[in-house]
């Protein structure tokens, strides 16, 4: 005998499935009288009523034995997504009319069963169907991003144990955990889509525990705004997979069973496998996973688990991670070591100087590689940059001690190769470091940061090698201790304004860094940035400068080049220009390609033409080059 059991307000819906159902032999009854249902008499039933009605009917069936079909209305647009139901009447009833082949698993919390999602705490917005992007605009999308992230901001952890079905128990710290058993369209099964079957005898669960919220903003933005799902998890989400699993919260968490609040605590999740034959859609199989893997899966490792940990996130998430105590000790141990000046740097720093400075005179780049490889300057500029953070003045003096020591051991060296050396001409390499602009500023601020994060992760700290390589400290305190024992202060205040660019620039970047990574509390961080932020816009005024001055270097050999006039008697074209900046007049140097040789009066009209087409004041040096 069929049965469809129906909701009492539900009851015009159930007039107009009549209409479909005339050939057929059905008693229907409401659910104010489910007590008059004779099991024994049933052979399938169907249903139509709120979540909590379609579950009671669910466990009948499941205890029973009986096939099921459930006929949505057209506002349970989730449960139409979630087990792929038709949203027309009629074919909802042929769909619901058909015994299922296949039995689906059903996933109880605390006895009830769980039809959508378990969500303890909170977890936005892994608690959210997808549903709530359909026909957003972007704009709309970036809103709904910044209402989650106030969410987010709010939150705090709680410190919770979780055992499985043997009986492993894992302690860790989160905001929320969501608890799912099929492929739902929510947030959260759209993570772990691949690991999600509905026949596996396994449920999972999602465990969000950001320990910043720039950790887990990525994550936000590529689902919310960009509408895409991540391929791995996010670093604030782990994953547990079994077939029963105990939470116990150590706080009091809400829990909400089907969006419904409940007060359950400890949770027990378990999963009945293959325990009911549900009429679902065709594309709800499609959904679920084909792997054959019914092994438990466990990936918390990553999440904060530590005593330390759960007390700092326990008040409020964050804008920054907080470094653990154990990363913290570690990285201050060897920053401390490398701010002291040893007899190692030393030796180093000279040998480094010694490379760099033979390698600019000789004009090869790499040997100058090989000093930058090998100096130890970097160091104590690193030390120094956390001691600026932390306020540490032992960390500062420390390091600006090595460095000032440092630094003028260069330049003495440098400087006596360079007196004792009976060469003295300006090589492109010590020439390429005598104009320093913002952008060398820029690779500075960049190259700190990547010094920062190396440094604070020993799998990367072989990264160091071309971090050093890309800012170059040693090469221009070699030009200028060159300069020094040329007596030439242009050539010494030019390069020493590169390594000034270089320490400002590092300082800055790897605190900010450091600050990021959670080796310092805000508050006690922004004096030390502040105070070189100032450092460093001071810098920039002349680096800046030197930016525009450039930018006119380059917008004069643009108008110069390939130049092609008339003198007199003679065509002329420039090639090759190069512009050399004096103190008295800066001078313009170029090859000039002619047609013959020229004459006063045609050099004269070269000269004028050339200034003409700069619009400026200059001396012009020229190569003559005679076409035959």
């Amino acid at each position: 005998m069929i049965y469809y059991i129906y909701a009492d307000d539900k009851q015009e819906f159930v007039e107009n499935c009549k209409s479909f159902l005339e050939d057929k032999t059905i008693t229907y009854l409401p659910f104010s009288k489910l007590e008059d249902l004779h099991v024994a008499d049933v052979t399938h039933l169907i249903a139509t009523g709120c979540l909590y009605e379609l579950k009671l009917i669910m466990g009948i069936a499941h205890q029973n034995g009986i096939p099921l079909g459930i006929v949505p209305t057209s506002e349970q647009k989730e449960l139409i997504k979630t087990f792929a139901l038709s949203s027309k009447t009629e074919e909802a009833i042929k769909q619901a009319l058909i015994p299922s082949e296949k039995k689906i698993d059903l996933l109880y919390c605390n006895g009830e069963i769980v039809l959508q999602e378990v969500v303890i705490g909170d977890a936005p917005p892994l608690d959210r169907f997808d549903s709530i992007l359909n026909g957003k605009s972007y704009i709309d999308r970036i809103k709904i991003f910044w209402r989650t992230i106030k969410r987010v901001k709010g939150l705090k952890h709680t410190q919770i144990k979780i055992t499985d079905a043997k009986e492993n128990e894992i302690k860790l710290s989160a905001v929320g955990v969501v608890g799912i058993e099929y492929n739902n369209n929510t947030f959260a099964s759209k993570l772990i889509a691949s690991q999600l079957s509905a026949n596996d005898g396994k449920l999972s669960i999602i465990i969000l525990s950001p320990t910043s919220i720039m950790q887990y903003m990525g994550y936000l933005f590529k689902s919310l705004v960009s509408h895409l799902t991540p391929h791995t998890l996010p670093k604030s989400v782990g994953y547990m997979r079994s077939s029963k699993l105990i939470i116990e919260p150590k706080g009091q968490m809400d829990v909400l069973i089907d969006s419904t609040q409940r007060q359950i605590i400890p949770i027990e999740l378990e999963v009945k496998e293959k325990a009911l034959a549900l009429n679902v859609g065709k594309a709800f199989w499609e959904k679920q996973s084909t792997q054959t893997n019914v092994k438990d899966s466990i990936k918390v490792d990553h999440l904060p688990s530590d005593e330390e940990s759960i007390t700092y996130l326990s008040t409020a998430i964050p804008l920054f991670s907080h470094a653990s105590k154990a990363q913290y000790a570690s990285l201050f141990t060897n920053l401390r070591e490398e701010s002291k000046l040893s007899s190692t740097f030393m030796i180093l720093l000279i040998l480094a100087t010694m490379i760099a400075t033979f390698g600019l005179f000789i004009n090869s780049s790499s040997v100058i590689i090989g000093a930058m490889l090998l100096a130890p300057l970097m160091q104590p500029i690193v030390s120094l940059s956390m001691g600026v953070l932390r306020q540490d003045e032992a960390l500062q003096i420390n390091g600006i001690k090595t460095i000032a020591i440092g630094v003028l051991t260069v330049l003495a060296t440098a400087g006596l190769i360079a007196l004792f050396t009976p060469i003295e001409r300006l090589t492109s390499e010590m020439s390429g470091r005598l104009s320093p602009t913002i952008l060398d500023l820029f690779v500075a601020i960049v190259s700190g940061a990547a010094a920062a994060y190396a440094k604070s992760n020993e799998k990367i700290l072989g990264s160091l090698a071309g971090v050093a390589i890309a800012v170059a400290l040693v090469p221009p305190i070699a030009v200028a201790g060159i300069g020094l024992g040329w007596a030439d202060w242009s050539i010494f205040l030019n390069a020493f304004l590169l390594f000034m660019t270089n320490l400002v620039g590092i300082v800055l970047s790897a605190a900010f860094i450091f600050a990021i990574l959670g080796f310092s509390p805000l508050h006690l961080a922004k004096k030390g940035i502040l105070t070189w932020l100032i450092i460093v816009a001071l810098v920039s005024i002349p680096l800046y400068s030197s930016f525009e001055k450039m930018k006119e270097d380059v917008k004069i050999q643009k108008t110069l080049a390939n130049l092609t006039f008339n003198v007199g008697k003679h065509d002329v074209k420039l090639t090759h220009i190069e512009l050399m900046h004096r103190k008295k007049k800066d001078e313009i140097r170029c090859e000039v390609i002619s047609t013959g040789i020229l004459s006063t009066v045609e050099k004269n009209r070269l000269k004028n033409a050339i200034l003409k087409s700069i619009n400026k004041e200059a001396e012009v040096i020229v190569t003559f080059r005679y076409r035959l």
